[in-house]
Parts: C-alpha cells; structure tokens; sequence
C-alpha cells in the first residue's frame, strides 16, 4: 500500500481498505487492527449528492480542515464530546472526503487495548469484562484501544510514526457487505447512502441503528 491508494474518492477507497492492517505506536506500546468495518463521507465540492451526514458537508473549518488535506492522512475529531473517531483521507488535496473506520479486530497488542478501554470506562471498569469482539468494536472504542486523539493524531501522515499501514491481501468481494450508515439518517434526492462497508459474519462488525430523521436534500454549495 502507498499513498495512492487513497488518491481516489472516500466511496472507492471504503471496501478496498477492509482487511488493512492499522498499527499505531505510542510510549506504552503498539496496538494492531484488522479492520472490519469503515464508512464513506464527502464534502463541499464534490460531484455527487449533498452529504448531509459530513462533518464537511458545506465549508471547511478549524475543526475539519484535516479532511481538505492531502491524501493519505488522518482525520480525526472530537464525537458529542465524547469519544474520538479516526477518520482516513482520501481524494487530491482540497477535495474534503475520507473513510471513517468504524470497527475492527485487535490482532497485537490486546492487553494495551484492553487498559485504554478500562479506562475510558472510568467508574465503570469493574463492570462486565470487555469481550475480544468488542475491543474495537464501533469507532469511539476503537479510537481508545489504539490510543488516537484529536490533540496527537490529527492530521498525522498515515505512512508515517506513529501510524503503519499494511495491506496483506484484498478482501474477497463476495464478503464485502453494504448498507446505511450507522445513526446517519435519510437520503439525498433519492438516493440512499449504503455507504457503510464491512466484512459479512465477522463478530467485531458494529450493530446497525437508523438515524433520527431525514435531512432535507438540497443541492451541494460550492464555497468553502
């Protein structure tokens, strides 16, 4: 894998990532992902319907620039106030779309995942043991097993420390699912965004909940 894949819109890159390899290394240690499960957004100045789930759906901001940026970085960003999210970019710079990675299975460094979900949970870390599955499962978890936050990892190249990328061989199509994306809501202009991918019958994939709502189509602007 270099740095063209992912030269070509966030909805080509999308199925063609599942099954890379995502290392992030840190003080305390590295953690591997297989990932399972990613999502496709787009922004302002890209052909295709209004995208009214993306964070860059309109212009571009202090808080998305990274996903402006050139190819083959990370997006990261700050959800509800909550968790992070590790976002992928994908497109020639200028051009706002990326790959969210949604799920995936923790292949190394299982015992480090495990401290930073304990962790995140706070208060509730004596609660029900965190199952394998479920590690990285749904894209705040995963974000804290790999230890990613907006402050460190925002707009960080992608083939370079911390992160490493390795693609050991393509997913076979015939398991590559699609669908709506997870609590992102409606349609634009009849067309249905079934811009979530994942790897059929893998157990680390997120369950599916509908958005509340559907947001007005409208036309995409073109300022930014």
């Amino acid at each position: 894998m270099d740095r063209s894949f992912f030269f070509a819109h966030a909805l080509e890159v999308a199925p063609r990532v599942l099954g890379t390899l995502l290392t992030v290394d840190s003080p305390a240690g590295q953690v591997t992902l297989r990932i399972t499960e990613v999502e496709a957004y787009h922004g302002v100045g890209v052909p295709g319907p209004y995208d009214a789930g993306s964070h860059s759906k309109d212009r571009k901001t202090d808080r998305n620039a990274s996903m402006f940026g050139d190819p083959g970085h990370a997006y990261v960003y700050l959800n509800y106030g909550m968790h992070y999210a590790l976002n992928l970019v994908c497109s020639p710079s200028g051009i706002a779309s990326g790959v969210l990675v949604r799920s995936a299975e923790v292949v190394d460094g299982a015992d480090l995942a495990i401290t930073r979900r304990l962790e995140k949970r706070g208060s509730r870390s004596t609660a029900t043991p965190i199952a394998h599955a479920a590690l990285a499962k749904g894209p705040g978890n995963l974000a804290a097993a790999l230890g990613i936050t907006r402050e460190t990892h925002d707009g960080l190249d992608l083939f370079a420390a911390p992160f490493h990328l390795e693609f050991p061989s393509p997913a076979p199509t015939a398991s590559i699912m699609s669908g709506p994306r997870v609590g992102v809501a409606g349609h634009a202009g009849g067309t249905d965004f079934s811009w979530r991918f994942w790897l059929s019958g893998d157990p680390t994939v997120s369950a599916f909940r509908p958005g509340r709502g559907a947001p007005a189509w409208r036309p995409p602007s073109t300022s930014h």
